[in-house]
């Protein structure tokens, strides 16, 4: 059978690009090795980290908290496996709803490691398969230190960090990232003593800088220890102690840390070397990433890559952007990309949400702007909730008022920062966007009053 698309890789860029596909009238074939649909995202990634954050913040909040809102807790211990079981079920779950759909779209599933040997042809295993148009979506892997490879038992990937069998005494994570102070959030939490090493001079680089710093302050609040403008040397496992990790402070003195185990999360390289597009000169960058025009194509015009294989930021809701970009310019479609409207968003407690421009890109566009900001520390809800912690931060253009970015730290950040996404998609104005009407109480008027403030108009500041 010769299909219209073949895609390896079954990930939120793999998956959603086949299901748009069929939707389109297109008959495709997913390969995906093993019985791994959902690629690291469901399996070892997105989902397992997101299950263990929710399940770890509820025994910290139940320990921490419980007293005040007038629930007697007398038993602090957590089961830790009980706690892993779970998530597998959700995991599980949700990859039986992807087979689910693709049995619902009619989209053939080929359980092998695939590589294109052709413009059109994609061999898998002993098979030799013909697809018209090929998307690679195979997306990506931690990166080791050159030093400490992976054991995922002493020496840990965010894979191994998610699938620990019990709670270590005590945790180094190299990488002040996203990854790396999501899984420290996790570990604390349940009583690990954690310490996060970073070599830049702030944790989650690249998002609003504001933010970050007091997000950084938060995460200290909660017995997270963090070591900045630090380098890591070398590193040894030793038997009796764990790990031990030689480090260059910032003033150039050098220092042994101990740990039973070392998570490292100092970021992820494309999964492009078992591809087969060396064989067929696609190209790529020094660091793996396929090389691809503004319709997704490489440089086989009919074989194309999204996601975490093409530069750009490694999330999960960008690689299904794309998938369906992709998808429709196969079907022939022109659909629009636009990659200022992509949140990020970092689980923490708080989290910490931001879409469009950050402060410092803004100024650097030399164009004059507006900021308004709004504590939850006077929202009604928040304070109800006693969850005051964070703040809304907005930035819009000063001549036309149109909303370039807006960032939130809030335990509800991710579900909030949708309405930037819709303000950047329809270009709205602040006062577009403030005049609206809130549901009182939430947390979302802390947008509202954000923009409002950027005008000399806030109600409540």
């Amino acid at each position: 059978m010769t299909y219209d698309v073949g895609i390896i890789g079954a990930g939120p860029g793999g998956y959603i690009a086949a299901i748009r596909a069929s939707q389109l009238g297109l008959k495709v074939c997913v390969f995906e090795q093993g019985a791994c649909l959902g690629g690291t995202c469901l399996n070892v990634g997105c989902i397992p980290s997101k299950t263990l954050l929710h399940s770890s913040e509820l025994f910290m909040r139940f320990n921490e908290e419980a007293a005040k809102h007038g629930v007697n807790i007398e038993n602090h211990a957590f089961d830790f496996p009980a706690l892993q079981s779970r998530k597998t079920q959700v995991v599980g779950g949700l990859a039986d709803s992807i087979i689910h759909l693709f049995k619902k779209h009619n989209i053939d599933v080929v359980s092998s490691r695939a590589q294109v040997i052709g413009p059109h042809q994609v061999k898998a295993d002993s098979r030799v398969i013909e697809a018209k148009s090929i998307i690679l979506a195979s997306g990506s892997a931690p990166i080791a230190l050159p030093f400490l490879p992976f054991d995922e038992k002493h020496i840990l990937s965010s894979t191994g960090a998610l699938g620990l069998e019990r709670i270590p005494k005590s945790m180094l994570v190299v990488g002040g990232g996203v990854i790396g102070v999501e899984l420290a959030s996790v570990y604390a939490r349940l009583g690990c003593r954690v310490t996060v090493l970073e070599m830049m001079p702030s944790i989650c680089t690249g998002l609003d800088r504001q933010m970050a710093a007091q997000l950084y302050v938060l995460l200290q609040k909660q017995k997270i220890s963090f070591m900045m403008d630090v380098q890591v040397l070398s590193g040894r496992i030793s038997s009796e102690k764990g790990v031990a990790l030689t480090i260059r402070r910032e003033d150039g003195n050098q220092q042994e840390l101990e740990a039973e185990v070392v998570l490292v999360a100092i970021g992820r390289h494309p999964r492009s070397q078992d591809l087969g597009v060396a064989n067929l000169n696609i190209d790529t960058t020094p660091r793996g990433a396929i090389v691809v025009d503004k319709q997704f194509r490489t440089t086989v015009s009919s074989i194309y890559a999204i996601g975490d294989l093409i530069d750009g930021p490694m999330l999960a809701h960008r690689a299904s952007y794309e998938g369906v970009a992709v998808a429709e310019i196969i079907a022939g479609l022109s659909p629009k990309v636009e990659y200022m409207h992509i949140p990020n968003v970092v689980y923490t407690s708080p989290e910490l949400a931001t879409v469009g421009l950050t402060e410092d890109e803004a100024r650097e566009l030399n164009r004059g702007i507006l900021v308004g900001k709004c504590a939850f520390k006077g929202n009604p809800r928040a304070r109800a909730a006693d969850d005051m912690d964070g703040l809304v931060k907005v930035i819009a253009d000063k001549k036309t008022e149109r909303i370039l970015g807006l960032h939130i730290l809030s335990s509800h950040a991710s579900e909030m920062i949708e309405v930037g996404v819709v303000a950047l998609y329809k270009r709205m104005t602040l006062s577009e966007l403030g005049d609206l009407p809130f549901a009182h109480p939430t947390y979302s008027e802390a947008i509202k009053e954000a923009c409002l403030q950027a005008l000399n108009r806030s109600y409540h500041l």
